[in-house]
């Protein structure tokens, strides 16, 4: 049988063109798609993906400076760099982190406060930065990350200098530390600039001369694989290492200053009058700094933190006490150059001192009094009946004007980081801060500095040494000079000072013999400490810590011990060309006759005589009761 059914070619042959033409126009319109794509990738966006490619290929890395060393005035090493490992993790370059730091974990310890301190720094940092978990590896640990680093993408160890101070506690307050930066440091310092760098100055000279030691950051731009290893290292800008410092202090006169104090709490100030310069600046009791580079244990942060004897506040220049009788000198001297009283002329000291008009008693030290005292046997004697009625006399405004050119009432400018400023009372003061007007009492207090009167000790070391240069201030500097690396070169620190108001060279000699005479007679509260080897011009003190009623009697017996006086001694010496100026504050110490004015002759003795003598051992000589 035929099949009657004939195929119609034309009609077969339109379909065919019409979908090849259809096709066609599919493929060119895919073929443009693919040439618009090809046009934007390579020359719209060239630079971009350029830049792209470059990144995933090449990357910049900080290169941390070496921080600058701290040596004191006859070059011994005080604050060093030694060379740590740290465990570090770059985010970016981790698949699962955690997976990693879990792996890790099994390899090294890493303890809870590591990984706090990890996911703090996270939040801080890019993630394409390294991010330290573990810091101060041992070698036994940085081998066992080397041989299974394979295995972890994205971490790696990095070498790094750490801070280390040699003489711990005896450098703890005046050197400050180096400690990790925070979120707190993050908002006030420039990021850029420590990139690469976990630690910051944070107290003392660390801190003041934290941009001079810090160094500036460099980079290195390095070629690296799919996997972020280093292959070559294309450019690279190295750090410029931060300067050295140089300083008036002299660790053997600190540590012998420590030794004197020895386990009473306190502080010691000592100064050259001719230069400024901080020759010991100790504070006890102390702690030490190398606790807080690498980040203090909670438990050892709150032993320290809520110690009665409160080791992490530095005395020196934040301690804040009534100065006591040692203003009786500034004072004496601000009265004979408003003509007030004279030199020689005698008050009479019954014991006590009253105001006219008025019934209230003030008492002097000795219940008995002194009788016909002039200036200098008020001065040797520390009659307090004296100094009410020449305080009383003079007036608040004199007092505090002649008072304040010696620095008092204001912070000295030192090179050291935390300074308060102490008190000096006025109306004007105690209007603003207690609403309440001044009252003529009060100005017999100050007369004797007492009251409202605060003063720290490194602000009554700048007075003593301004009275031993005769009325020339000098703002006190613990940095001698500066050494920038790489040259020899020492670059001294500027001297700040000022001439006071102008005195009659008689006023000088004579307040000035005054305190001579304190410590060279017989009558003198500081008797005890004279010795043939030079002479000595100082100040005792005693800073009361509460009232006692018109009628009570002081007993030391029967006071707390942390309620009893303070001990103060100001000095200088020689008297007749001062080298060095002292103030010594013990607290709780009692009499400063008899506990803080041993402590300065056992520092001037080590750095006039170069004698060094054990903790607690006298001078010699009998004991005054003042």
């Amino acid at each position: 049988m035929v099949d009657s059914t004939f195929k119609d070619h034309r009609s077969e042959s339109r379909l065919f063109a019409f979908r090849a033409v259809i096709a066609g126009l599919f493929v060119l319109c895919c073929l443009l798609l693919v040439v618009h794509r090809l046009v934007a990738l390579q020359i719209h966006s060239h630079e971009h993906f350029s830049t792209l490619s470059q990144d995933n290929r090449v990357k910049v890395e900080p290169l941390p400076p070496t921080r600058g060393l701290i040596y004191d005035a006859k070059g011994v090493l005080l604050a060093d760099n030694y060379a740590t490992f740290s465990l570090e993790i770059v985010p970016e370059k981790a698949d699962d982190l955690d997976a990693l730091i879990a792996e890790l974990s099994r390899l090294i310890p890493v303890t809870d406060k590591d990984l706090k301190r990890f996911s703090t720094l996270r939040r801080q940092r890019r993630h394409y930065e390294g991010i330290a978990i573990r810091t101060n590896l041992t070698q036994e640990e940085v081998a066992r990350i080397a041989v299974n680093n394979h295995r972890f993408p994205g971490a790696g160890v990095r070498a790094e200098l750490m801070r280390y101070y040699p003489l711990g506690e005896h450098t703890a307050h005046v050197l400050g530390y180096v400690g990790r930066i925070n979120e707190d440091d993050l908002q006030r310092i420039d990021a850029a600039a420590y990139r690469g760098t976990n630690y910051m100055g944070k107290g003392g000279v660390e801190k003041a001369y934290e941009e001079v030691l810090h160094g500036r950051v460099g980079h290195q731009q390095v070629e690296v694989n799919a996997k972020g290893r280093v292959l070559r290292v294309l450019d690279s800008r190295a750090p410029e290492p931060g300067q050295e410092l140089h300083l008036f202090l002299d660790i053997r006169l600190q540590q012998d200053a420590a030794e004197a104090l020895g386990e009473r709490r306190g502080a010691v100030v000592a100064i050259d009058p001719r230069t400024g310069g901080v020759l010991a600046m100790v504070s006890r009791p102390s702690f030490d700094p190398n606790l807080f580079v690498e980040g203090i244990s909670q438990t050892d942060y709150q032993t320290l933190l809520h110690s009665p004897d409160k080791p992490l506040y530095d005395r020196a220049i934040r301690g804040q006490y009534p100065p006591g009788s040692t203003v009786k000198p500034f004072v004496a001297l601000g009265g004979l150059a408003t003509g007030v009283v004279s030199f020689r002329k005698a008050k009479y000291c019954p014991g006590y001192y009253q105001l006219p008009g008025h019934e209230h008693k003030y008492r002097d030290w000795k219940r008995g009094g002194h009788g016909s005292v002039s200036m200098e046997l008020a001065i040797v004697q520390s009659c307090d009946v004296y100094f009410y009625d020449l305080a009383n006399d003079m007036g608040l405004d004199r007092v505090h004007r002649y008072l304040a050119d010696f620095g008092f009432g204001a912070p000295t400018g030192v090179d050291v980081a935390g300074e308060l400023g102490g008190l000096l009372p006025s109306r004007e003061w105690k209007r603003r801060a207690r609403n309440q007007p001044w009252y003529p009492g009060e100005t017999l207090i100050v007369g004797i500095g007492q009251g409202y009167f605060l003063a720290t000790p490194l602000q009554l070391a700048v007075a003593t040494a301004t009275m031993a240069a005769r009325g020339r201030f000098i703002q006190p500097r613990v940095v001698r000079a500066t050494r920038a690396p790489g040259t020899d070169v020492l670059t001294p620190t500027p001297i700040v000072g000022h001439q006071v108001a102008d005195h009659n060279p008689q006023d000088w000699d004579d307040v000035i013999g005054s305190m001579t005479a304190v410590v060279e007679t017989d009558r003198g509260t500081a008797k005890r400490i004279r010795t043939p080897a030079y002479r000595i011009a100082g100040k005792t003190g005693t800073s009361q810590l509460f009232t006692i009623g018109q009628k009570e009697r002081y007993r030391e017996d029967q006071v707390d011990e942390r309620l009893r006086d303070h001990a103060l001694f100001v000095a200088f010496a020689p008297a007749e060309d001062p080298r060095i100026a002292v103030a010594v504050i013990v607290e709780n110490g009692g009499g400063g006759g008899a506990t803080a004015a041993p402590v300065a002759r056992q520092v001037m003795d080590s750095y006039l005589l170069g004698e060094t003598r054990m903790a607690g051992e006298p001078p010699g000589g009998p004991a005054d009761a003042r």
